[in-house]
């Protein structure tokens, strides 16, 4: 079956909508439907619409695959497993002692979010292992013992012993003996994150043993769900950007974390031609901003969820509350403030007409102009409950009118995106006026222009399809798998045939989770720093290990990360990884499009004053079409907002691309 044959399927959950992309013989048809408090009825519920759009039977979809944000939700409303930590005699606290770094330097009343297991549920065991090895064995009585004090309400345990990552025989007496005496799953560190640094790695791994039985029981729902109305099992994408089957996710669901805003960069990388990218995502609850350069997305082994680290690889992705259903609000000293509070899907944005009564980045989009008589979505807009609430806000805030909110609203959302932007460009020693932005979700495009004015980007790309970029980057995705091991020496001193055999480990559990290993390649890693760093720089590994060859690359990359290199100064390498990777496939699109794609006129406000202006159907502009701003670009999931001094011209993929032409 070649490429043209196969009938894809993929499904992103947002926190507000449901994004569904269909390509059946090249054409492309999308669906947006409100996402479910049980995420698994909305995404049956888009894949009906969308393939009842299409004309086709559920039952003619080939491959499936999904994002969902069922194990990010599961952490940040504390809606996860009830869980027990198991560790070594005496690191009970680790989970509250964390590191010495606080949430507000200077904020003498922050405090730190509750451990994810209170101290009730965590278990000591008498055993201690050292990098070197085993320096007091575990006793099978004292095991047995402890699960027998586990209670009985515990869903999922944990387990992080003492240097698990160098030995870990000891965690799989464990984790052996707890399987064997109860009906929760089990998380064992040496597992999760093969990694040094004892907190992270204990936090990851009850990170892990928290949500993998609410992505098992959700998995376990979708996959039969699917199953009955003859659909594929879906294909899961990871927070390191990749696919795994379900069956792999659903041992280790940490690794979803991120799943949606992963598949949104990847989305970004694969349809945009252009090397040096700034993805911008904004959908209805949140922005998130990611970096691609020399085509690759930055990850990250370094990520915080819910004020928790999370050491699993990342697509290095930056999440800011300012999303289209982000509510506006005046704060105690009479600032206009935007997010993060959200309207969801759920009563919505008050032009939704479901009973939503604050006022909101898409209100503000509808009153300004920007969104009009088009539905969002399957959603008819309601201008008059907009306006309500937004005079509503004026009068909080002391403002003229709704449109005065209005403009307000849409100033500091953009103003807090903006500085997103920077903290992953500029902050990092980007220059932002070097990259183009991808911009993609429902709200994304609508900022976008606006955003690339404040930041010197002279040039906007909006794919085709960008409202639900998200789900169309799951299927070009490839099927990555990630494993990790500490391994501590001084370069000088590296001891090559243990390393190698450490690599060889590595290589083949990762080959084990992959679907047809014999197609995958591998790719090594190495962390690395100079001795006495507190931090570590990942540089790509050779094979075989060369030690003066891994010097002169970590100088390199220490350099281009960090702006400086110490030739002089011995270098310890810390950690080896290795990724296996089997190659996606693009699905094939067919472009289509009328001549005359204007659509109608209407009020829309640029610079502080309302003009008429130019709107146009985005599945009307074919290959070679331009526009020229001030318009508006309305499609079936997404708005382009072109603002005046900037052009916008269709390429062959159908993407937009806008250009400000020196307008910042």
């Amino acid at each position: 079956m070649n490429a043209g044959e196969v009938t894809w399927l993929g499904v992103d959950v947002g926190g507000t909508f449901t994004d569904v992309v269909l390509i059946a013989d090249g054409t492309l048809t999308t669906a947006k439907v409100p996402t479910t408090g049980e995420q698994s009825e909305g995404v049956l519920a888009g894949i009906e619409t969308a393939c009842e759009s299409a004309g086709i039977d559920v039952a003619a979809v080939d491959r499936f695959r999904h994002a969902t944000t069922a194990a990010v939700n599961a952490m940040l409303e504390g809606a996860g497993a009830t869980t027990a930590l198991v560790t070594t005699e005496g690191f009970a606290d680790v989970l509250a002692i964390g590191r010495q770094d606080r949430p507000a330097l200077y904020d003498l009343d922050a405090r730190k979010p509750e451990p994810l297991v209170p101290p009730a549920r965590r278990f000591e065991i008498d055993e201690r292992t050292t990098p070197e090895g085993v320096e007091r064995a575990v006793d099978p009585d004292a095991v047995r013992a402890l699960a027998d004090s586990i209670p009985e309400d515990v869903q999922s345990v944990a387990v992080s012993l003492l240097h698990a990552y160098a030995h870990p025989e000891h965690e799989r007496a464990v984790a052996d003996a707890l399987e064997a005496a109860g009906e929760w799953s089990v998380s064992t560190s040496h597992e999760v994150l093969g990694t040094f640094r004892e907190y992270e790695r204990t936090a990851t791994t009850v990170a892990d043993a928290y949500v993998t039985p609410v992505i098992d029981a959700y998995m376990g729902r979708l996959t039969e769900r699917a199953r009955e109305r003859g659909l594929p099992a879906p294909r899961v994408m990871q927070s390191n950007g990749g696919i795994a089957p379900a069956a792999t996710v659903r041992e280790h669901a940490v690794t979803t974390l991120l799943s949606g805003p992963a598949a949104g960069v990847v989305g970004a990388s694969t349809v945009a031609d252009a090397d040096r990218l700034v993805t911008f995502d904004m959908g209805g609850t949140s922005a998130d901003v990611g970096l691609v350069t020399d085509g690759t997305a930055a990850r990250t082994t370094d990520a915080t969820i819910a004020e928790r680290p999370v050491g699993v690889p990342m697509v290095d992705v930056e999440t800011v509350g300012a999303g289209g259903g982000s509510v506006g609000w005046v704060d105690a000293g009479g600032a206009l403030r935007v997010g993060p509070e959200s309207a969801g899907a759920e009563p919505g944005p008050a032009c939704y007409g479901r009973g939503g009564t604050e006022p909101t980045v898409t209100d503000a989009a509808l009153q300004l102009g920007y969104l009009g008589g088009e539905s969002l979505g399957a959603l008819d807009l309601d201008a008059d409950a907009a306006e309500a609430a937004l005079a509503d806000l004026a009068s909080e805030a002391d403002l003229d009118g709704p449109v005065a909110a209005a403009r307000g609203i849409y100033r500091v959302a953009n103003a807090t995106m903006t500085r997103t932007i920077r903290s992953v460009t500029v902050e990092r020693g980007q220059d932002p006026r070097s990259f183009s932005l991808v911009a993609f979700g429902g709200a994304g495009p609508m900022h976008a222009a606006a955003l690339a004015d404040r930041l010197g980007i002279e040039r906007v790309l909006v794919p085709a399809a960008s409202g639900v970029l998200s789900a169309y980057g799951l299927l070009a995705a490839d099927e990555t798998h990630d494993a990790a091991r500490t391994h501590r020496t001084r370069l000088a001193a590296a001891d090559v045939a243990t390393i190698e055999a450490r690599y060889d480990d590595l290589e083949a559990s990762v080959l084990g989770d992959a679907s047809d290993p014999d197609r995958a390649t591998i790719e090594r890693e190495a962390d690395l720093r100079y001795a006495g760093q507190s931090y570590e720089v990942t540089a790509p590994a050779t094979d075989p290990f060369d030690p003066t060859a891994m010097r002169d690359r970590f100088h390199a990359a220490h350099e281009r990360v960090r702006g400086y290199r110490l030739p002089d100064e011995p270098v310890e390498l810390v950690t080896l990884r290795t990724t296996a990777t089997i190659p996606g496939e693009e699905p094939p699109l067919s472009s289509a499009g009328t001549d005359d794609p204007h659509r109608t006129t209407r009020r829309v406000s640029f610079e502080g004053r309302y003009r008429e202006t130019r709107v146009y159907d985005r599945e009307g502009l074919s290959a070679g079409a331009s526009v020229d701003g001030p318009a508006v670009v309305a499609g079936g999931e997404s708005t382009v907002v072109v603002p005046p001094g900037w052009t916008g011209s269709v390429d062959d993929r159908g993407t937009l691309v806008l250009d400000g032409g020196g307008s910042a």
